[in-house]
């Protein structure tokens, strides 16, 4: 028995005992070491369907490097979930998801020690201290900061203020003493009992349950007014009105919306990205985005599953209501998983949609400054793969063309190399072998000068070419390519610009890009950069047509009324012709009588 064929047999053996329970799967390679983690709501359906089905590429190569399957038994499918996220952040396997996110983002820290500092940090440091966020929005972070200073007299020195230390009576007080911004806990001047009270109601603050704060601030205020101490209830009054002024200005979706999580993704394939809102008393406090890498094609339903896990889980979430955009297969306890079609809940999760949306657009943005070509790479690779091409789509050429009711007939084409205009290769074209508006028979002219060339000069053909108009002038395209002998090897499209829609030839249906993706938007700019650069040409050909004509000839006609004529009469023989009531309506009675002068002067010259 070969080396292969017994470790089929043991793995076979293994998934056979596998029990029908909840739990976490490790499959380990040949050099013992975890290769990827999964979780099942039923261990045993789960692993053997890698053995079982029909598996993709990647799928493939993870089975074919299985020596061993560990796993381990949990109550519940939540339970799995979280050990699953663990275990994942523990051994990192090659062939799990990558969840990335900015590291730098800041955190509220509030510091295991004495008479707690409040403060923001990019660290993370294992000491028992309590840390808050992370905010994407620095700025949303230190408005929140501010308004716990303004609300609270927190110490901000580094003092070990340890019960021990304040007994040695060694420190004197600073300065945010005197100007009120500290009660001074070094010399005793405040309770370690009152100070933790102040944490508490700050911790509600950070974690948006404002309307609690707010509540326990009023009946202070009420008990200091009953007790005749008026100064202490303005001094609550005046903290109350900075409450409220910063909830004013938090994003307020709706009162009768109090504690709810919110996802949204966006599925490609070779990456997702997730979003997350908290939303507190109706307000949104908190909004986090995440960068998925996928490793073996995951279904959204598992990409969003893991991103609901490790996101509540590493921000403290207990929210009993989650919204989501489908549901993804879970239960989790305690937990109420809505997915809306209208209403409040149905806005709340477009918002968590717009929010991903510009995430995924800023982190596309910083890597094409950072690394262009990078970029450029993975929009045409997209491209390859949402046109089915047999290669990467380097250089694509586009033609358009374009004439005036049959005259002036001009074409463009445009070349983009590695998704970039290469403006040393435009060309502009006059028609010479067509008469009349016939688009077909232009496009046939174009497209069999500029390859003919190409192939008399012996020079690379691009590998995509794209037709501006529908199927007629993809057909005229097609029909050229075909006599050249060059169908097979260069792809061609044609884009219809009313839907934007893509044809392939001999297809009657266009084929669907969604209109986000970055493949449409390519293609879409060079279809538009065709466009510019040949009505820039047809301009100057049809203001050329303007100059030459008969009608600059004529003292009192500057061009601009020579336009406005050739635009609505076409010809200065239809000009000729045209009642003397019309051509008043355009260019008035003064300039009417000058052409109809000059044209009286002409036929007099014929005659004479």
């Amino acid at each position: 028995m070969s080396y292969t064929d017994v470790h089929t047999q043991k793995l076979q053996t293994i998934v056979a005992s596998l029990p029908h329970s909840p739990g976490v799967y490790q499959y380990i390679d040949e050099n013992g070491k975890i290769i990827y983690v999964g979780k099942a709501k039923d261990l045993h359906k789960r692993v053997a369907s890698y053995f079982s089905k029909e598996q993709t590429g990647k799928l493939r190569v993870l089975v074919r490097r299985i020596r061993d399957i560990r796993f381990i038994v949990v109550e519940t499918e939540m339970d799995a979930l979280l050990l699953e996220n663990n275990l994942i952040k523990e051994y990192q396997p090659r062939y799990n998801v990558l969840l990335k996110d900015d590291k730098s983002f800041p955190w509220i820290c509030i510091k295991n020690e004495p008479f707690p500092r409040i403060f923001s940090t990019r660290k993370l440091i294992q000491d028992g201290s309590e840390y808050y966020g992370p905010y994407a929005s620095g700025k949303m972070m230190k408005t929140l900061l501010e308004l716990i200073h303004q609300l609270y007299p927190l110490r901000t020195c580094s003092l070990n203020l340890s019960k021990k230390a304040l007994e040695k009576g060694q420190y004197r007080v600073c300065l945010e003493y005197y100007i009120g911004n500290c009660k001074a806990p070094c010399q005793g001047l405040q309770t370690r009992e009152e100070y933790d009270l102040m944490i508490q109601e700050i911790r509600q603050i950070i974690k948006g349950n404002i309307q609690s704060v707010v509540r326990i601030m009023k009946t202070k205020m009420m008990e200091y007014a009953d007790a005749l101490e008026f100064e202490n209830a303005q001094e609550i009054k005046e903290k109350l009105q900075i409450l409220e002024n910063y909830r004013s200005k938090s994003v307020v979706v709706s009162s009768q919306i109090d504690h709810v999580d919110v996802f949204s993704i966006i599925d490609e394939p070779k990456v997702a990205w997730v979003n997350y809102l908290r939303v507190i008393e109706g307000a949104v406090v908190q909004s986090h985005s995440i960068e998925m890498r996928k490793k073996l094609d995951e279904s959204p339903n598992e990409l969003l599953t893991l991103a609901i896990t490790e996101l509540r889980q590493r921000l403290s979430s207990n929210a009993p209501e989650i919204i989501l955009p489908f549901d993804p297969g879970i239960q989790l306890p305690q937990t109420k998983i809505t997915i809306p079609k209208r209403g409040e809940k149905k806005q709340l999760l477009e918002l968590s949609e717009k929010n991903v949306r510009y995430y995924k657009l800023d982190i596309e943005k910083q890597r094409s400054l950072v690394d262009p070509e990078r970029h450029q790479k993975r929009v045409l690779q997209q491209l390859q793969k949402d046109l089915h091409l047999k290669e990467i789509p380097k250089v694509i050429e586009c033609f358009d063309n374009s004439n005036f009711q049959g005259d002036y007939a001009v074409a463009a084409m445009v070349q983009f190399e590695n998704a970039k205009p290469n403006k040393a290769e435009y060309r502009h074209f006059n028609i010479k072998t067509v008469s009349g508006p016939n688009d077909f028979s232009s496009m046939e002219e174009i497209v069999h000068r500029r390859y003919s060339r190409l192939l008399k000069e012996e020079k690379p053909l691009p590998q995509l070419i794209v037709i501006d108009g529908g199927k007629g002038q993809l057909n005229a395209a097609v029909k050229i390519l075909k006599q050249l002998g060059i169908r097979g090897e260069v792809a061609v499209i044609g884009i219809a610009e009313r839907l934007e829609e893509i044809y392939f030839p001999g297809d009657e249906l266009p084929v669907f890009i969604d209109k986000r993706s970055e493949s449409l938007k390519l293609i879409q700019y060079i279809r538009d950069e065709a466009h510019r650069f040949g009505i820039t040409h047809h301009r100057k050909k049809f203001e050329k047509g303007f100059i030459d004509s008969e009608l600059n000839k004529i003292k009192g006609i500057g061009e601009k009324t020579a336009a406005k004529l050739l635009l609505h009469f076409k010809s200065f023989k239809n000009i000729i012709a045209a009642p003397e009531e019309e051509l008043q309506q355009i260019i008035g009675p003064a300039r009417t009588k000058i052409i109809k002068a000059y044209t009286a002067s002409k036929r007099t010259e014929k005659t004479s």
